[in-house]
């Protein structure tokens, strides 16, 4: 791919073992069900038990509506541990594979192409204050397929994902009463509201299974996937190598049969 639509700079690495991507994509798939779980869920926990809600799925809108019912030290600990503990799964991905992990990732995420194609542009330019601000699995990938090297990855995804615990913080303590009226209003319609949320996360994999894989089959088969787009990759450059070889060659050609026939005769009028 070329290089002003994917920030994969990075020289080609080794590909890791099959046995490597599959002890990446467990864990993926056991987190997306969870975070399915989660969502499905959160009518019955967000008042009841908001440390299993965390748990479950750590996105923005449950730790705004957890955050004033947990004390900093489960806050903190737990939201920041559901945070991170994907990130550096998708980075490793992103460093074995690089252009193919993007491509892979974009073909995933169908619905959201064209808006990681233009992250990835951002990207290129303003790497590490993308993954302090949104150490998201889509950053992190990018991350690494761009050879962002571990430690700066380390204290970019560290930092930024305590940042953005301690705003949401400040956000539920600053619109506190608020979101507890939004949490009582939950708990006093949990029944039909459970219907709902179930019913949404039913709705999204039916969705996804309609239209070719779901999030769940596709991390499944993650090692054949990844192969597959790294061979198409590795295919891709070999045709445009051979082109480049093609046009030099033929640029050559063109310059010796210039200088045989020699300059054009002047014109005597």
């Amino acid at each position: 791919m070329a290089d002003d639509e994917h920030p994969t700079g990075a020289p080609a690495r080794r590909r890791p073992s099959r046995r490597a991507v599959t002890l990446v994509s467990i864990p993926l798939v056991a987190l997306l069900v969870i975070s399915y779980v989660g969502d499905a869920m959160a009518p019955t926990l967000v008042d009841t038990h908001p440390l299993v809600l965390l748990l479950l799925n750590a996105r923005t809108r449950n730790l705004a509506l957890v955050t004033n019912s947990l004390d900093p030290l489960s806050y903190y600990g737990v939201g920041f541990f559901r945070l991170v503990i994907s990130d550096p799964l998708f980075f490793l991905l992103g460093y074995w594979y690089g252009d193919a992990a993007v491509a892979w990732m974009e073909r995933r995420t169908r619905t959201w192409g064209q808006m990681l194609r233009q992250v990835e542009r951002w990207f290129g330019k303003a790497a590490y204050p993308i993954v302090f601000i949104a150490p998201n699995n889509y950053i992190c990938l990018f991350a690494g397929a761009s050879g962002m090297s571990i430690r700066a990855f380390v204290v970019l995804n560290v930092t930024g994902s305590m940042f953005r615990l301690w705003l949401v913080r400040v956000f539920g303590k600053a619109f506190e009463a608020p979101l507890d009226s939004v949490v009582d209003w939950i708990g006093e319609n949990r029944g039909i509201l459970l219907v709902v949320t179930v019913g949404l996360v039913l709705v999204s994999i039916a969705l996804e299974a309609r239209s070719g894989e779901t999030e769940v089959a596709s991390l499944a088969r993650l090692d054949d996937e990844l192969e597959a787009e790294a061979d198409a990759e590795a295919e891709a450059g070999h045709r445009r190598t051979t082109a480049g070889r093609d046009d030099r060659a033929d640029d050559r050609a063109d310059e010796r049969e210039t200088g045989r026939s020699g300059p054009a005769a002047p014109d005597d009028g």
